[in-house]
């Protein structure tokens, strides 16, 4: 039985596994502890928590190993966004969306309602739109939703087999002495902090080709293409060249993790700008383009 969505919110699902819990409430305070007893309480209360049958469980039901439950994030007193996204695009199977900086592009850390996502299928009343890709919650610009379930998978193909052709904008440091344009090809993995990224010696993964646009006293406007999609590929490229981006609150050293509060003021001077591809579900040629702007643009 297919889950519904809930005010523009999917459920997520956790399967339950063989352990000592008594209550369904007990197993996941443990298995959850970043959310509270009164949140969970909240949940079952509004009907938040439900069954395989999409049926309402109640905090007192009895534990039931191998069975899988189904819960509807909530945020009390969710922050609200400065901005709101805008749609660039739409037909019947893709909507390409131009989101704001500081907006996750499905609901995450203390923005549910406020993700692109969910502010789409309020919009258009679709339960089916699904990411396509994703970009960074402090990025700016052009993200790609699929419409209808049988497209998603032609869709995924373009950014798997990279036939889409994607472009950046980014302010940072001008250096005359470095050489540009140039490609940039390192290997990332994961940082010992969980939410940032590093360059390691081995094997290229990540592959970035850089360019100067303009140049404005001390700072310089770049064009950025990844032909790799790494976490933080570009942000870290950059900074490797002694050039991190304005605003970047996790390189090349952490001024405020992922949970502190925003400073609305500086966002990342990095920007989604412009997508071009061959639609595979309609064969046209099609090419987007981002109206946000950096704090230098051409």
């Amino acid at each position: 039985m297919r889950i519904p969505t809930r005010n523009g919110v999917g459920a997520s699902r956790v399967t339950l596994p063989v352990g000592p819990w008594p209550t369904v409430l007990d197993f996941l305070l443990e298995r959850m502890p970043d959310i509270s007893r009164d949140e969970w309480l909240h949940r079952f209360a509004h009907d938040l928590v439900l069954n395989e049958a999409a049926q309402p469980v109640p905090a007192t039901q009895a534990y039931a190993p191998r069975t899988k439950l189904y819960y509807y994030r909530h945020i009390a007193n969710e922050p609200v966004l400065p901005e709101k996204a805008s749609i660039v695009f739409e037909d019947e199977h893709l909507i390409v969306a131009d989101k704001p900086h500081f907006m996750p592009v499905t609901p995450a850390g203390r923005y549910v309602q406020q993700s692109l996502l969910v502010q789409l299928k309020h919009l258009t009343g679709n339960d089916d739109l699904v990411p396509l890709h994703r970009i960074d919650r402090e990025t700016a610009g052009l993200v790609m939703f699929g419409k209808r379930l049988q497209d998603r998978d032609a869709y995924h193909a373009l950014f798997r087999d990279k036939a889409m052709h994607k472009v950046y904008e980014a302010v940072a440091a001008y250096n005359p002495a470095l050489t540009l344009p140039r490609v940039h090809i390192s290997r990332l993995q994961p940082d010992e902090l969980f939410f940032r990224t590093q360059e390691v010696d081995g094997e290229p993964n990540s592959e970035t080709r850089i360019r100067l646009l303009k140049t404005e006293g001390t700072r310089a406007l770049y064009e950025l293409e990844p032909v790799s999609g790494k976490r933080h590929q570009l942000r870290v490229h950059m900074m490797a060249l002694g050039l991190p981006l304005e605003g970047d609150q996790f390189y090349p050293t952490v001024l405020r993790g992922p949970d502190a509060e925003e400073d609305f003021s500086h966002p990342l001077q990095l920007l989604a700008k412009s997508v071009a591809f061959t639609d595979p579900v309609t064969g046209e040629a099609r090419a987007f383009q981002s109206a946000l702007r950096l704090s230098i643009a051409l």
